[in-house]
């Protein structure tokens, strides 16, 4: 079994927690991360134009930026990370700059080597595959795909072609860390996505609460949450690892204890 299929087999839901690397103190705050209670960790990319992310995010890549990160610090984090914890799916989730600039090939073999088991890129569609995705499948690496509340029946089939890991499911037409979607909505959708893949699906953008995250994650195979952890490392800076420690753990705490419907 690969680290997607453990974490995603356990008998209740996935917590998946996401901070930008080289923001703060990266490497505590991953591991405050886990000691939390996170299933699946993804790792942001900083990157000068987050055209997907909200103030939040925005501002820890700039903060990331400005202290001076580079890719391949990016990935000595990762691999680091491996090191320590040897079990935890990693994703690295990011821009396509930085993906594919030093080429697709370079960039699937630098995720194998830090020990990276799944990359979201968000401004490659599935239908420019080819400019990232052969590359990531060839090294075992799984391109993981965004679907949003406007793909509809006929599109849905090309996100999942090629895509493996899991189905991140962007439940909000917008940036991440501001809307927050209507429940119902997030049901009819998780169920719609649900019948067209055997991937698991996760839910993110806009999760902010345990209370939020606990009812997501009754009709979820995974629930998303970044920008409140963001917010965390922002206003804490190097003291923020016990504050991501105690809202991971209540966010795992309402995960992992619902009931799916």
């Amino acid at each position: 079994m690969t680290r997607f299929s453990n974490a995603f087999s356990k008998p209740h839901p996935a917590l998946v927690c996401f901070i930008t690397a080289g923001d703060g103190d990266t490497a505590a705050n991953l591991d405050a991360l886990v000691a939390g209670g996170a299933d699946v960790i993804e790792l942001g990319m900083p990157f000068t134009d987050p055209m997907a992310d909200g103030p939040a995010i925005q501002s820890a890549n700039l903060r990331s930026l400005g202290a001076g990160t580079t890719t391949a610090d990016v990935f000595q984090i990762a691999a680091d990370f491996r090191q320590r914890h040897p079990d935890i799916p990693l994703v690295l989730m990011g821009y396509a700059n930085p993906m594919v600039r030093r080429g697709p090939e370079w960039f699937a073999q630098a995720c194998t080597d830090a020990g990276i088991d799944g990359v979201i890129c968000v401004d490659i569609p599935p239908e420019e595959d080819d400019a990232l995705g052969p590359a990531l499948r060839d090294k075992g690496i799984s391109p993981i795909r965004l679907a949003t509340p406007t793909t509809d029946a006929k599109r849905l089939p090309q996100v999942l072609e090629g895509s493996s890991g899991f189905l991140y499911y962007v439940s909000v037409a917008g940036i991440t860390g501001l809307q927050q979607a209507a429940q119902a909505s997030i049901e009819d959708a998780v169920a719609r996505l649900k019948a067209a893949t055997d991937l698991p699906v996760a839910v993110g953008f806009g999760v902010r609460t345990p209370e939020q995250a606990g009812e997501i994650a009754k009709v979820a195979d995974g629930v998303v949450v970044g920008s409140a952890l963001v917010e965390i490392v922002g206003r804490y800076g190097n003291d923020a690892p016990a504050k991501l420690r105690e809202l991971t753990a209540g966010l795992a705490k309402a995960v992992h204890s619902a009931a799916r419907g």
